[in-house]
């Protein structure tokens, strides 16, 4: 690639501060007649650099993969992030991997972003580099709610104590998941709730467990719907699945990837006394679920 305007980091989430570099990328490659190009990495690098620290994602590779596509990125390279690549000086990577393998006319950074060994690439140590070796840098300011720099930690906190809200205004969309519709036991269609099961990987982040009204985006469609998240108690399961019954929905969906998005939490995981018991709350669960998700009619 040659001549290309450059921004790299994990972009986990790819949140509205996120979303300001990648505009100014696409601003400034589209006023030079260059090619906006995202750098970004298959693991989040504290995974390599220092496992027990590494954050729960946001996005998992692929989930990135959907939301970039959906910008007007020219490209997107995503490089494995390996312990070679961890040691790199923040001077190699920028000539090594920028400058040689990417054509990096100009770098755009984020206000607080830093990359190399020890994140020793901070924004004077780019710019002393770019003036030695004949590239552009610029800085985007954070983009901020009540004086708060919006940030992947930022999201990472609000989820992981429920506040669905906040981390989709963050986000600029609702918090959400792509998985592949597994076989399930099937006891939801016992008591008159089919359901379609699934499994989030174990270094994705999810909100707190309980019964949500969620949003379903697959092949037939979209649909409404409402989610267990967490164990079954009632019927003695303590892993933890996620199992969705959609409004409206009647067919077979085993092996297909679906996108779940998470709207509002309806109550905890409970134990009931019988499957009865259970299905009188699920109706109660199903309709919660519509007025929230503004569906009328009843199934």
């Amino acid at each position: 690639m040659t001549g290309t305007v450059v921004t790299v980091g994990s972009f986990d989430g790819v949140h509205r501060g996120h979303q300001a570099v990648l505009a100014e990328i696409v601003r400034r490659a589209r006023a030079r007649g260059r090619a906006s190009l995202l750098v970004t990495f298959d693991r989040h690098p504290l995974a390599v650099v220092n496992p027990p620290a590494a954050p729960k994602l946001l996005t998992l590779p692929a989930e990135k993969r959907e939301i970039l596509a959906q910008t007007e990125l020219d490209r997107v390279a995503e490089l494995a992030f390996t312990p070679e690549l961890a040691r790199l000086e923040p001077d190699a990577f920028v000539r090594q991997v920028l400058r040689a393998r990417f054509g990096m006319e100009e770098l755009v950074l984020g206000y607080d972003h830093s990359f190399g060994r020890g994140r020793a690439g901070d924004v004077e140590v780019v710019r002393r580099l770019g003036a030695a070796d004949g590239f552009a840098v610029d800085v985007v300011d954070a983009v901020r709610e009540d004086g708060q720099p919006i940030s992947s930690t930022l999201v990472r906190a609000a989820l992981a104590h429920g506040n669905l809200d906040a981390a989709a205004r963050w986000l600029g969309r609702p918090y959400s998941l792509l998985a592949t519709v597994e076989h399930g036991a099937g006891r939801g269609r016992t008591i008159g709730v089919p359901t379609i099961n699934l499994r989030a990987e174990e270094r994705k982040l999810l909100p707190p467990d309980g019964v949500y009204a969620v949003r379903v985006s697959c092949r037939a469609g979209s649909f409404g719907g409402m989610m267990n998240q967490g164990p079954r108690p009632t019927f003695g399961v303590a892993e933890r699945g996620l199992e969705i019954h959609l409004f409206g929905f009647a067919g077979q969906l085993y092996g297909e990837p679906v996108k779940v998005e998470w709207v509002q939490r309806l109550r905890d995981v409970r134990t009931f006394p019988s499957g009865e018991a259970l299905a009188e709350q699920l109706a109660r669960d199903a309709q919660d679920a519509r007025d929230t998700l503004n569906l009328s009619r009843v199934e």
